[in-house]
């Protein structure tokens, strides 16, 4: 935690929202430790189980600061890899505790198609992550207009992070400029900005699990002042950095910081 305050209190962020990594699995211990410490400054989103979660451990989870649960359709090593996403989905629409929770999804463009329409009748609200890894699909083509026609939904929102997982560079930092620019104007209250840190390696590259790989030598700095040098305007950042992840994950206004949040 030391580091990535060290990382991002310079650049003005105060708040931050930890998201579980699929290599724990289901073990959420450092993340809920990690909130311990954050107080009121830090939110979750977890991987559980919701066949075996109990509701006293869902309570507890929410008076910690978890707000969501992460579903992973993306790495190899997601403990949901081989689940049914309408399935899974439903299992956590029984199971999670009222209005202020999420789900946060990360799937390929196409696989975010292919459930469209169990994203579309979810009665919790749907992050999806980086953009929508549309990998080479363009925002006018078949899969690039359902996905933004599925933003376009009032529980649908869109986590703007690691362009390096859009775009063909390992380490770009500068946002795909003709999908940042199409789902801004689908749905600028309901996009926020994501620092991925700490960038880990690329899917491609984890062959094996049991094997560490170096992961991507990136500037988090660096990374969000392109993220904001790619914005159109100073009103839209306070949008995406503030006014919307406040919204999104439970933050109270008044204490802002000029930049606002990181997930």
């Amino acid at each position: 935690m030391e580091t990535l305050r060290d990382l991002a209190t310079p650049t003005g962020v105060s708040r931050y929202v930890l998201v579980q990594p699929s290599f724990y699995g289901t073990d959420n211990t450092c993340a809920l430790e990690t909130l311990e410490v954050l107080k009121g400054n830090g939110r979750g989103v977890v991987v559980i189980d919701p066949a075996a979660v109990t509701s006293a451990q869902l309570e507890e989870y929410d008076r910690r600061g978890v707000c969501g649960v992460r579903l992973n359709f993306y790495s190899k090593v997601s403990p949901l890899a081989s689940a049914g996403f309408s399935n899974a989905l439903q299992q956590f629409i029984n199971v999670l505790p009222g209005a202020k929770w999420h789900a946060e999804v990360i799937a390929t463009l196409p696989t975010l198609v292919s459930i469209a329409e169990t994203i579309r009748h979810s009665t919790l609200p749907i992050v999806i992550d980086h953009y929508g890894l549309p990998e080479d699909a363009a925002p006018d083509s078949n899969l690039g207009r359902t996905l933004l026609d599925l933003l376009r939904l009032p529980h649908v929102w869109m986590k703007l992070s690691a362009p390096y997982r859009v775009v063909h560079n390992p380490v770009a930092t500068i946002p795909p400029a003709e999908w940042l620019a199409a789902l801004l104007e689908t749905a600028p209250d309901r996009c926020v900005w994501g620092s991925d840190w700490p960038y880990a390696p690329s899917r491609k590259d984890q062959t094996d699990k049991s094997v560490a790989i170096p992961y991507r030598n990136i500037s988090y700095p660096q990374a969000l002042a392109d993220f904001i040098d790619a914005l159109p305007d100073a009103a839209l950042a306070e949008r995406i950095l503030v006014s919307n992840p406040a919204r999104l994950y439970g933050f109270g206004l008044a204490q802002t910081a000029p930049r606002g949040s990181a997930a």
